[in-house]
């Protein structure tokens, strides 16, 4: 009898702990490392110090405990060394920092061809490798943060930024319109800058962002006319919406893409021209009329 309660109390503790096992899952794979294994791993949390920005900023985001620690080292070591009496230097802005400051440091940035991205507000990556090039160029200590001496070159390098250099209408920059663009109403859309302008007669009216088919639906590239409009319209194939559609190839048109609005360039349209600037597209839908040409290029 003692033998038989020692069997089942040995069964009743092994299905509790296949049981606990199944529940953690995946969550949790090691419930009894040791402080040391959860150092090594790579994947153990993220640093504090990760950005919610989409500009990325390479190790951060996988930082480990142990590289904090490290970190903290070097810290507290500098903060050590700053009772000596060298003088640190006093960084402005520096990667983290979110303002208008760095908005404006940032379409600086850009009229010196050093970043190519619309200005965000947010010191990133991009920011900071714009940043240690044009130290690096400028015979400036290339640490990639903005110091007073950096600052002062930028500005004295180039002009107080517009309001539209500032908060330009599309993220992506607007490539040199095609030379079949220039004469007429035409809605030039490059593959390459992923952008559309609306030009008449050479002149750039507005511009937006937009984004094309996937390898196995393709946008054409060509030069097209408008065919027929339609304010409100659904896909006959995907059972889609396409506001404001402006066909100008088979079933192609330039039309506003809710999915484009909410995920960005991390999906793609069945061919279609998509823009996620609804407010855009529907004074354009206004302007555009049929047999208005369309110039799809690289």
């Amino acid at each position: 009898m003692q033998r038989q309660r020692v069997i089942i109390r040995t069964i009743g503790v092994a299905t509790a702990v296949a049981l606990a096992a199944t529940a953690c899952g995946p969550q949790k794979t090691e419930p009894a490392a040791s402080a040391s294994s959860v150092s090594s791993s790579p994947t153990a949390g993220s640093s504090p110090e990760a950005s919610p920005s989409t500009d990325n900023k390479p190790g951060e985001a996988s930082a480990s405990p142990s590289a904090s620690a490290s970190a903290s080292a070097s810290a507290s070591a500098s903060a050590s060394s700053s009772s000596s009496p060298s003088p640190s230097v006093k960084q402005i802005m520096a990667n983290g920092d979110e303002s208008e400051q760095v908005r404006e440091l940032q379409a600086r940035l850009r009229q010196l061809k050093l970043m190519s991205v619309a200005p965000t507000g947010f010191y990133g990556s991009k920011t900071t490798a714009a940043v240690k090039s044009f130290q690096s160029k400028n015979g400036l200590n290339a640490t990639g943060s903005v110091d007073e001496a950096t600052w002062k070159k930028i500005q004295s390098d180039s002009k107080k930024p517009t309001a539209d250099e500032l908060r330009p209408s599309t993220v992506n920059e607007v490539a040199a319109p095609d030379p079949r663009c220039m004469q007429g109403r035409v809605m030039c859309i490059s593959k390459e800058s992923r952008t559309l302008a609306w030009m008449i007669d050479g002149k750039v009216v507005s511009t937006m962002d937009v984004r094309f088919g996937s390898e196995n639906t393709p946008t054409r590239e060509g030069v097209f006319d408008v065919g027929w409009k339609a304010k409100e319209w659904t896909s006959t194939i995907y059972h889609t919406p396409m506001p404001y559609a402006m066909f100008f190839s088979g079933g192609q048109a330039v039309h506003f893409s809710a999915d484009f609005a909410a995920r960005g360039y991390n999906g793609a349209s069945h061919g279609c021209v998509n823009v996620r600037d609804k407010g855009k597209l529907s004074a354009l839908f206004d302007q555009v009329q049929v047999g208005d040409k369309v110039v799809v290029y690289w």
